[in-house]
């Protein structure tokens, strides 16, 4: 296990990058717990694996430093990091046993034989693979071959950390819930530090600790689901976490009211004050489940006009217009949907301000 140190950390494909969009990463810089679970989150193209290839030693940095416990281990080449690294298709010697597949990595290095049979059958009663030790990796199913690559990760007990690159694509809806359980509860049995990478956020959320949120090659946000939810820290993560994303509407303030076209939202004496010391575009963002809707006028309401309404199984997706905007609020299944005006009510507890796409 390791602490995960990244100091000012950039990388471009290019031999001699001259602007900042020429780096693929940008500046990254922070510090990784020992023992933490991560999920470095964002869309195809910002960063994610990249910044885990970095970590793992396949890249060299354009610039900055990468220690593991505060040893510099910049140079060094990813044999020498003692980390473990998980792909999205699994990596196996399929002509052979289960157990011999498992137990590669540790004669590579000169294990006894009584260590390595032990250390073997812990791990696969762990990942629940010991019916199958005997057998050979071709015939498993896509799950079971990558809880063997999972398992040739774990077998060594002195791995810094364990890097998952979007392990999880070619397994079914129900088998990737069952394999994000089992990871859980590998992290906290052996308490190593695992970075995942995946554009899931289900599969982030649900995994880690600490969600790292990339967007085009640079972290704008780490922190909990619940942070990430209900503090984001940029108008990307607000849109990028949950389902649907964070409404968006720009505004203008006047007299402690955000007018969003003809519409007016009420902010209250707070609100109004932070949004009076802002010097960029602004903007206003709720989440679809805190936006309210009734069916008649109500105090401090705005009027929409109803656009559509999605059912979701459990609840609905109602779209309105306001001001010109489209904006979205969850209601529960068994909830009176508006006709075709709604009246909205934006709780100001709820409401965040963004300036220049920051959080204010």
């Amino acid at each position: 296990m390791a602490q995960i140190d990244l100091e000012e950390i950039a990388h471009a494909y290019m031999a001699d990058p001259r602007e900042v969009s020429d780096y693929a990463l940008k500046r990254i810089h922070n510090v990784w717990q020992d023992g933490g679970a991560y999920a470095l989150l964002g869309p195809s193209g910002c960063g994610k694996t990249t910044l885990l290839n970095v970590i793992s030693g396949l890249l060299t940095p354009s610039r900055g430093r990468i220690l593991f416990d505060g040893r510099d281990v910049t140079r060094l080449p990813p044999e020498k990091r003692n980390i473990a690294q998980v792909f999205q298709f699994p990596v196996l010697y399929d002509t052979m046993s289960v157990f011999d597949n498992l137990a590669f990595p540790l004669r590579n290095r000169g294990f006894n034989e009584k260590d390595v049979k032990k250390r073997v059958h812990e791990v696969a009663d762990i990942l629940d693979l010991a019916p199958f030790l005997g057998k050979r990796a071709a015939g498993l199913a896509a799950d079971a071959k990558q809880k063997i690559s999972l398992g040739r990760g774990l077998v060594r007990r002195d791995v810094a950390a364990i890097l998952f690159d979007e392990p999880l694509t070619v397994i079914d809806p129900n088998l990737k819930w069952q394999l994000r359980c089992k990871l859980k509860e590998i992290h906290e049995q052996l308490k190593l530090t695992f970075i995942y990478v995946t554009h899931d956020q289900v599969e982030a959320l649900t995994f880690a600790d600490k969600v790292i949120v990339m967007y085009e090659g640079e972290i704008v946000q780490i922190g909990t689901p619940q942070e990430l939810f209900e503090n984001p820290v940029h108008t990307f993560v607000g849109y990028f976490i949950g389902s649907p994303g964070m409404n968006f509407v720009p505004f203008a303030l006047e007299n402690g009211i955000a007018r969003v076209g003809d519409a007016e939202i009420f902010l209250g004496e707070r609100l109004a004050g932070v949004a009076g010391t802002a010097t960029g575009e602004l903007k206003l963002g709720i989440r679809p489940l805190y936006l309210e809707v009734h069916g008649k006028k109500v105090d401090q309401g705005v009027e929409a006009r109803v656009k559509s309404v999605e059912d979701q199984g459990s609840f609905k997706i109602l779209t309105a217009i306001m001001g010109g905007h489209p904006v979205r609020a969850r209601l529960a299944e068994d909830e009176p949907v508006p006709q075709e005006t709604a009246w909205l009510r934006f709780p100001t507890d709820w409401i965040r301000l963004f300036s220049d796409d920051r959080l204010l």
